[in-house]
């Protein structure tokens, strides 16, 4: 596997690719790899012939107060579970070196309607972010194929709705959350948890599985629901941040009428922010 650090010696490596008739692959990350990212790298080398892994911890996703310097940099590891894993570039560039004039001066892209509530609305400007880097990630390495987990459930609907817009030439694929064995859903950000969180920490995907199966069985007071399952998290020691049940495709308010709905969840755990979500469909 090589590693390169600029963009021009990434270009120059795309390049010869393509003059190979390689299909690439990319797998937009910010590092701290787990078993989870890791799956993607394994999905991306089904559909592509090389596979890009870009490892960058974006300053512009984050908002004031957020774990910018605390988000651990793990790049030695990273690289060594990438290699295992048969990744064919890692793209690991500076801050300096994706924004060279500043965040103040930096073009956004902005999706709208689909990057509103949500996360989109306790993270203010963060999906500005996501979409802006993950815009210029897609025009850095011109990929065939990128490959992004269904835990960021509204991100995935972010990327797809720019990628649909701005008629980029990627087939985008959304991976199943991975899981530990307790059901949490796998996160770089599981490492803040204390042994005593980590314990409470399944009790969000149990929460949303319960609901789930409410819906499935035909319940669509979704409010009360909504307002169980907040409850819920409170009695596990958790603190939501918001618990909405939403129409699967547009990300708003699911009706009675909807046959593909998704509960959307985060909550925190101590310091932590955690996040899933559950889909069903009837």
């Amino acid at each position: 596997m090589r590693t390169v650090h600029t963009i021009k010696e990434l270009r120059a490596v795309i390049r010869s690719y393509r003059t190979q008739g390689k299909r690439v692959g990319l797998v937009p990350t910010m590092g701290n790899l787990h078993k989870g990212h890791l799956a993607l790298v394994r999905r991306a080398r089904e559909a592509s012939d090389v596979v890009v892994t870009s490892i960058f911890v974006n300053p512009m996703q984050f908002g004031a107060g957020e774990d910018l310097d605390a988000y651990p940099r793990t790049l030695a590891d990273d690289q060594r579970k990438l290699e295992a894993e048969g990744n064919t570039l890692l793209f690991a560039p500076t801050v300096q070196d994706v924004y060279p004039d500043g965040l103040a001066r930096q073009t956004q892209v902005v999706v709208p309607e689909v990057s509103e509530g949500h996360c989109g609305a306790s993270r203010p400007g963060h999906f500005d972010g996501v979409a802006t880097v993950v815009t210029m990630l897609f025009n850095m390495v011109q990929p065939d194929v990128a490959v992004f987990g269904e835990k960021d459930y509204q991100q995935l609907a972010v990327i797809r709705k720019l990628v649909q817009d701005l008629f980029i030439p990627v087939d985008v694929i959304g991976l199943p959350t991975m899981r530990e064995t307790d059901g949490l859903a796998m996160s770089s950000r599981n490492g803040y948890l204390s042994s005593s969180e980590r314990k409470v920490a399944p009790a969000l995907h149990r929460v949303l599985s319960e609901t789930g199966k409410s819906i499935a069985e035909g319940n669509d007071d979704f409010a009360t629901l909504e307002a169980t399952a907040r409850e819920k998290l409170i009695a596990e020691g958790l603190r939501p941040d918001y618990f909405n049940i939403v129409n699967s495709l547009t990300l708003k308010p699911a009706t009675p009428g909807d046959r593909q709905i998704t509960a959307l969840a985060a909550a925190f755990l101590g310091t932590t922010r955690l996040i899933d979500n559950l889909s069903v469909e009837r």
